[in-house]
This record gives structure tokens, C-alpha cells and sequence, in this order.
């Protein structure tokens, strides 16, 4: 093809001056070589329309260049020399030798070293664990009556987040959810408002106990107030006022919603529990005490068998990822086992009459309390066991600290009188004198350091062994005890002997929280004023039941049966086990026994003796009244007086022993005149409940004095 001539686009070669030889012609893409001549080739002009093509200009001829050294032709491509394959496959031999020398390490950790380790960590991270709490076991009356038991509660809690003004679009949410719930849940605005509030401490929770425990009477209020405000919060206005601040955004400051188109309730829920309800009230709170807030035994026989009440809480465990629930991944579950029950030997109709009767006594009486104890001389089984003042354990926020314990097991006070039958029956017991020895008691007597009086001044009186015990004279105690050895160090001894068979400065074997018991010293630290105060019952402490069980061991023959208030327990499978019966020991002789209870008798039925009030009619009664300086335990001095009557009945077939104790009287003090009164109520009662046919005989009425 030939180049038509003038083409523009394809500039004609010249020959080089001085007959230079031609440069090789370079390929498209080459690269130029060094030392070749670029000259710059002239701008053609392009021929304008309508032109032909313009004549070729003459090219000037390059001036002749000076000849130089020749020049050295164009090199060649270079060649290149590689690295020895060997060494460089034994190189990456090498490293990678080292990384799966690292990976065999580091399986060999996780799966034979730390395999327990991770296996219980992912278990951790993967399972959720949920606590199946035991249902509580029931506490029971002798008959059946319930006195505690667990019932359906709820725990109401809320979510923070749903409070905050952006979540609401109220200004106060918390505030006005607070006002809502405050008059349902008894609890103070302020306290609830500020659980609703976000913690600065944790500002993401997403849950706030509010209450814990509440009634379903009260979780349906709850429920009630929400539906209505959610419906009220439904409205047409209210979603068109929703829609419009959902489209406009907020210009100059946060926008709110009306109060009526949001439900304040809106992040309040509520969990099932249980709580502990004591259908009976007050009755018995003394004995069978009360829970704490987390449901945990903390008083009373609800503190002593909290192990056996609640039983054993169980377990379910589920997968969990992104906070839901894995359905196909399996769990384990382990049932609760649920607590036993506990049925009492306490009857709830006497435990009632014990109740009313010691209340009303210290009521008019103006003492600081008093309690009673009714109990089975045959079996040691406590019937009734009442405090006043009591408390109502569903409503301890009503009620003192020293309200909530049970004084007949936890004051230990100084018993007075009636702890001469304890001394009158180490008389007797071994031999030392008869009812009616005579005894020749003045109105003061002399001994160590100390002058002796009765509570009144008299003449010399010329008493009978049961007449000393019938007019309650101290003084005449102090001459029977001083023949119980040949020396006063031998009669102490002897003394502490009986009264350490009696229970005295031991446990009475309930194992009853918080119960003292009592105080008696050794024999041998007896000092000069307690050897001679000892035998009339100044100089030691007891608590109730400790006194009451003396008087029991005398009605049944001598023999001291321990006390007991647990009749027996139904385990989770249904199954009733009796309580063992309570131990056995004899203190005194069954004729000891006999001739204690007439002399006791004469306390009741004669006239010079001090518990007349105790009759009761169709009845042998054989009891023992009390008055006893009393030690104050704010300041550990003697302040008022302890009055007490202790008796059982019927005297001739004996079946119940009835005491009372009036701490700190202020009108009146004596134990005849406020507890027999008390003692003939309950024990009356007691009788006819239990269908005790009347006595068929009647009292000895031994004599209590002589002439000389």
C-alpha cells in the first residue's frame, strides 16, 4: 500500500548528515534506547475547509555535527541467577515445622490440659441455671389447726429503662408510676420512685425489685390499673399524638406526650413467689415465731427447724444464646423437694384461753408481761404456751423488738416461793422431817450476816411442816433446809443435789432458740447470803418451764418426764413420724410425791394459805403461790417483783399443770392475787376442753399449825 502523497499523519524520513546510518526502526511499545536522537518533529498545520492540501516545506538541513568517538553499541538484555531451590525449601520446611509444632501445643492444652476448665466455662457461658425454690413446710396445732403456711405471692419488679423521658415521652414517669403503686404496695413514694429511676451505678439494668411477697389480692390491682390505663393510652387522639411526634422531630428540646395518652405502669411486672402466712394470727407467735423478708426461719420454731421446713431447692438449667431461650438444646431439670411439716402438741382452744387470760391479767395488773404454760403431767407435752404483750408475726412492723421473743423460754428470773417445793420435797425425800413436823417459826431470824423476814410481821408462829409451805414462810423454809445435813456446807450440797434433778441450771431439752438456762451456782460458791435465800428461791434464776416441769414431776409421781413441744413431723412423702417421747428420770420417791401434793393442797383449800384463789369447784387443786423481789435486767438490781402461781389438777388423779408469771406489777404484787385468779381461768378451761371428770374425794386438808 502506498502513502498517498502529503499525508500529514506520516512524516517521510531524512537521512542523517554526514552519512550517519540510520537508527533501527523502533517497535510499538519499545523503549527507548539510550543514545538515540529524539528530534522534535514540527506541527503540522491542518488544512482548513475548503483548502487543498498545502505545498510540503522545505526541512533545513542539520548542521554537520563533529564526528565523535564511536559509540558503543546497545546492550543486551541481563541475565538473572537464582537462589538454590534446596536452601530455600529447607527454610520454609523450617517455619512451617514451628507453626504446626505451635498448633499441636496449644490442641494439646485445650484438649487434654484445660479441657475440664473450658468445657465448664462454655457450659457456663451456654446454660442458664434457674432456682426451683421448696415449698415450705406447714406448722400445725396437735388437731390439725394450721398455724403456718406458705401461700401464692409476687414479687413486683420493674424495668428502669421503660421509665426514662425518651422511652415515656413523660417528663416524671417514675414519679407518676410511684404515685400509682404507693397505695397498693404500702411503700413510701419516694422509695419507689427512686428504684424506677436509672442506677448512675448501673444505667443499662433492666430490672428493679420494687416489693417483695405481695398478696394476689394485690398483684390483680396492679394488673387491673394497667389494663385500664393501657386501654385509656389507646385511644384515636392518643395515636395521632403519637404519629405527629414520631414524624417531627424535636425543635428546641425534648416533646412530651399528654399524661393520659401513656401508661406510666407500662414497665411494671410482677414474678410468682410464696410467702409465709400465719392463718391464726397471733396465736402461738410466740412459739412458732416468724421469717425474715427472704422467707428464711429467724425466730421461734420456724429459726430451730429451718432445715427440715425448707427443705432442698432445685434446679432447672436450659441453653440460652442472645438471651433467648434454645429449645432444641436440651437441659436438666432437678424437682425441689419440699419441706416437712410440723405438727405441735400445743391444743389451739387452750393456747387460746391462755392467751386471753394472761393478756387481760397484765392489763390490769400494769405489768410489764406475763406468760402462761399448760402442761401434760403424764407426757411432758407442752399444751399451751402464752406471752403477753404477743405480736402478730403477719405484721412485725407493727410490733417491738422485745415483743417478738418468748419470754416463758427466755427471761430468767428468780422463782421465789414456789421453789420451796423443790426444797420441801429434799426434806421429805431424805427423811429430814415429816408434814407434820413442827417447826417454831419467829418473826425475824439471824443468819451470817443477814436478818431473815416473811412478807408480813407476825408472832411467833407454830407452824406444821405443811403449814410452812401452806402460809409460804420463808423462815420456816430456811429452818427445814438447815436439817438436810450436819453441817450447813452438807445441807447446801444435798440441796443442789435435788435441784439439779429437778432441771434447775440445765436445758430444758426443747433446744428452743434464745432459751436460758438459768442460773444456779456450785454448792461450794454459795456464799453466806445465798446458802440461806436458796431454799425460799431468791439467789437463782429459772425460766417458766423449768418451774412448770417441777410442779409436773410432783403430779406424776416423782417422775420428771422432759418437756416437749413437737408432736412429730410429715416428710415430702407423706409419711407421719412421732416424736420420741420425752426421757425419763425419777427424782423423788412416788410417797415423797404423795405427801407433796396434800401439803400443796393445803395451800389451796385452807384459809391461812396463800392460793385460795386457785379453787375451783368439783376440783382438787394442789398449787403454790410466788413472790419474788425481781432484778431489773437494764440494771442488774432488785426493782419491783415477780408474782407467780404454779398448780395442778385434779390433786388426787393429777393431768395438767398450769403456771403464771406476772413480771413487774404495779397494782398489786403478790402471786395469789394476780396469777391464781389467772391459774383458775386456764386451768378450768384446760379441764372441760381436755373432758377431765371432777375429783372423786376429797382434800386431806392437812393441819398447818400446832399449839405448843
Amino acid at each position: 500500500m502506498t502513502r498517498p502523497p502529503g499525508d500529514p499523519h506520516r512524516p517521510r524520513r531524512t537521512p542523517p548528515a554526514g552519512g550517519r546510518p540510520a537508527a533501527p526502526r523502533r517497535r510499538v511499545g519499545e523503549p527507548r534506547r539510550s543514545g538515540d536522537a529524539a528530534a522534535p518533529r514540527p506541527a503540522r498545520p491542518r488544512p482548513s475547509a475548503g483548502q487543498g492540501r498545502p505545498a510540503a516545506r522545505p526541512r533545513p538541513r542539520p548542521d554537520a555535527r563533529r564526528p565523535g568517538p564511536p559509540r558503543r553499541p546497545p546492550a543486551g538484555p541481563r541475565s538473572i541467577t537464582l537462589a538454590d531451590p534446596k536452601r530455600r525449601l529447607r527454610l520454609v520446611t523450617v517455619c512451617l515445622g514451628l507453626v504446626f509444632a505451635i498448633f499441636a501445643g496449644r490442641l494439646v492444652q485445650l484438649q487434654l490440659l484445660d479441657s475440664d476448665a473450658l468445657a465448664a466455662a462454655a457450659g457456663a457461658n451456654k446454660y442458664v441455671r434457674v432456682a426451683l425454690p421448696a415449698e415450705r413446710g406447714t406448722i400445725t396445732a396437735a388437731d390439725g389447726t394450721v398455724l403456718a403456711t406458705s401461700v401464692d405471692a409476687y414479687d413486683i419488679t420493674a424495668d428502669p429503662t421503660m421509665f426514662t423521658p425518651e422511652a415515656t415521652h413523660l417528663p416524671d414517669a417514675p414519679e407518676q408510676a410511684a404515685a400509682l403503686l404507693a397505695p397498693i404496695l404500702g411503700q413510701p413514694k419516694e422509695k419507689l420512685a427512686a428504684a424506677l429511676h436509672l442506677n448512675a451505678k448501673n444505667p443499662k439494668s433492666q430490672y428493679a425489685l420494687l416489693t417483695s411477697r405481695q398478696t394476689p389480692q394485690a398483684k390483680g390491682r396492679i394488673a387491673d390499673l394497667k389494663s385500664t390505663l393501657t386501654k385509656q393510652a389507646d385511644t384515636a387522639a392518643c395515636r395521632g399524638q403519637r404519629e405527629l411526634l414520631g414524624k417531627a422531630p424535636e425543635k428546641g428540646g425534648r416533646q412530651f406526650l399528654d399524661t393520659a395518652c401513656v401508661n406510666p405502669l407500662a414497665g411494671v411486672f410482677w414474678e410468682q413467689s410464696t410467702r409465709r402466712s400465719y392463718p391464726a394470727n397471733g396465736l402461738a407467735a410466740n412459739l412458732v415465731g416468724f421469717v425474715n423478708s427472704e422467707g428464711t426461719g429467724t425466730g421461734g420454731l420456724e429459726l430451730q427447724y429451718q432445715q427440715l421446713l425448707a427443705g432442698q431447692d432445685g434446679y432447672s438449667t436450659y441453653a440460652s444464646a442472645a438471651g433467648r431461650r434454645v429449645a432444641t438444646a436440651g437441659g436438666s431439670r432437678q424437682d425441689a423437694v419440699p419441706g416437712s411439716d410440723l405438727r405441735l402438741t400445743v391444743d389451739p382452744d387452750i393456747q387460746w384461753a391462755a392467751q386471753r387470760a394472761i393478756t387481760d391479767q397484765v392489763t390490769n395488773a400494769g405489768a410489764e408481761k406475763g406468760y402462761v404454760i399448760v402442761q401434760d403431767v403424764k407426757t411432758g407435752q407442752v399444751l399451751a404456751m402464752a406471752a403477753s404483750p404477743g405480736f402478730n408475726p403477719n405484721d412485725l412492723a407493727s410490733a417491738r423488738a422485745d415483743q417478738l421473743g418468748n419470754p416463758a423460754l427466755q427471761d430468767a428470773y428468780e422463782p421465789g416461793s414456789t421453789a420451796k417445793l423443790m426444797t420441801m420435797a429434799a426434806v421429805l425425800d431424805t427423811g429430814s422431817a415429816n408434814w407434820d413436823t413442827h417447826v417454831t417459826v419467829p418473826n425475824t431470824l439471824q443468819r451470817a450476816d443477814r436478818v431473815f423476814h416473811d412478807d408480813v410481821d407476825h408472832e411467833t408462829w407454830y407452824l406444821t411442816l405443811a403449814g410452812v409451805l401452806a402460809k409460804s414462810s420463808n423462815i420456816g423454809t430456811i429452818e427445814a433446809a438447815e436439817h438436810l445435813g450436819a453441817t450447813q456446807a452438807e445441807a447446801n450440797k444435798v440441796l443442789a443435789g435435788y435441784l439439779d434433778r429437778f432441771g434447775i441450771g440445765k436445758p430444758t431439752g426443747l433446744g428452743f432458740p434464745g432459751e436460758t438456762r438459768g442460773i444456779l451456782a456450785k454448792p461450794e460458791d454459795w456464799n453466806g447470803s445465798q446458802q440461806y435465800t436458796i431454799p425460799f428461791g431468791q439467789g437463782l434464776s429459772v425460766n417458766a418451764l423449768q418451774a412448770t416441769s417441777v410442779f409436773s414431776t410432783i403430779a406424776n409421781g416423782g417422775v420428771r418426764v422432759a418437756p416437749s413441744l413437737l408432736a412429730g413431723t410429715t416428710g415430702p412423702d407423706g409419711r407421719y413420724t412421732p416424736a420420741p417421747a420425752g426421757e425419763q428420770s425419777r427424782v423423788v420417791t412416788e410417797s415423797t410425791a404423795k405427801t407433796l401434793t396434800e401439803m400443796l393442797e393445803s395451800v389451796v383449800t385452807d384459809e391461812q394459805g396463800t392460793g385460795t384463789k386457785a379453787q375451783i369447784p368439783g376440783y382438787r387443786v394442789a398449787g403454790k403461790t410466788g413472790t419474788a423481789n425481781r432484778v431489773d435486767p437494764k440494771t442488774g438490781k432488785y426493782s419491783g417483783y415477780t408474782a407467780s402461781f404454779i398448780g395442778f389438777a385434779p390433786a388426787d388423779q393429777p393431768r395438767v399443770t398450769v403456771s403464771c408469771v406476772i413480771q413487774d406489777p404495779v397494782n398489786g404484787h403478790f402471786g395469789g392475787q394476780l396469777c391464781g385468779p389467772v391459774f383458775k381461768q386456764v386451768m378450768e378451761f384446760t379441764l372441760k376442753s381436755l373432758q377431765v371428770p371432777p375429783s372423786g374425794s376429797e382434800a386431806p386438808n392437812l393441819p398447818v399449825d400446832w399449839k405448843p
